[in-house]
């Protein structure tokens, strides 16, 4: 664990030696404070593919506060310098992006249009489905891939049908077992989207509790996914709470505890932790 200060670690981003630089960007994870935003934007060129890689995912999980900026940056941006802020924006996971993301898949380069196109299948951009097809055309064998996995991400009558066609026209048996395990994916999530249950991807609370050691942002945002699909734990809410505590971030903390006391309403071990914490609060 690195004991720089914010300011350390920010003015050690420039420096001509890679352990530096390499120490300075791990001890900014998890950093939220905006005046951070332009030397990562600036981090994610560095010649370091670590550098460049862990900056773009900071970057990605600083929330609303970069996306503005991060949406400017990669409009300017060009080749190689343009595929970790792609990546930056796919890690927001904020809607807003999206027509960027269409726009890039028709980027000069493959790296972009790769990331582009598998961010418009995660982010559900059904809307963008001729986007996504064109890319089944692209000339990169890995765009086309992403422009499978995309299209089983979107889990569509229109989307698998078009993955069924590929595979057809494609003779390469890798690339037609990629089709099949894509088709599989999408009819697993139209049977759960039928029968209403969630969609969203669940980490371990183990593997999130290890990931509060190394990158709370991030721990948060796995954290808020139990939250969001109103998970029968309380552990998420808990652990959630304490990180949100930790940050004085009143608001947030509040809205998880109404949270999980409208989901324990029925429960009467679980519910009075969440009553007497709410009670404290106010």
């Amino acid at each position: 664990m690195s004991n720089l200060s914010y300011e350390e670690a920010i003015n050690n981003l420039s420096d001509d030696d890679v352990k530096v630089r390499k120490e300075a960007i791990e001890s900014l994870v998890g950093i939220t404070d905006e005046s951070a935003i332009e030397p990562l934007i600036k981090a994610t060129t560095d010649d370091n593919a670590q550098v460049r890689f862990k900056a773009a995912e900071i970057l990605g999980n600083m929330g609303d506060v970069a996306v503005d900026k991060l949406i400017e940056e990669f409009k300017n941006a060009e080749g190689k310098d343009k595929r970790f802020l792609a990546f930056a924006l796919k890690e927001t996971e904020d809607k807003k992006v999206i027509p960027y993301f269409v726009d890039a898949t028709e980027d000069e380069d493959f790296g972009v249009r790769k990331v582009a196109v598998r961010a418009l299948g995660e982010l559900q951009a059904e809307d963008e489905l001729d986007a996504i097809a064109k890319c089944l055309e692209d000339e990169d064998w890995g765009v086309k891939l992403a422009a499978i996995q995309a299209l089983g991400d979107l889990a569509t009558d229109e989307s698998i049908k078009l993955i069924k066609d590929a595979r057809k026209a494609e003779d390469d048996k890798e690339f037609k077992k990629s089709c099949g395990k894509a088709i599989k994916k999408a009819e697993k999530r139209q049977k759960a989207k039928k029968s209403g249950e969630s969609l969203v991807k669940l980490i371990p609370m183990s593997t999130i509790k290890e990931m509060e050691k190394t990158n709370i942002q991030k721990a948060i945002k796995e954290y808020e996914r139990y939250v969001e699909t109103r998970q029968p734990k309380d552990a998420p809410y808990k652990r959630l709470c304490v990180l949100y505590r930790k940050a004085n971030d009143y608001d947030n903390e509040v809205r998880v505890i109404e949270t999980a006391i409208d989901v324990f309403a029925d429960n009467d071990k679980k519910l009075p932790y969440f009553e007497k914490r709410l009670a404290k609060l106010k």
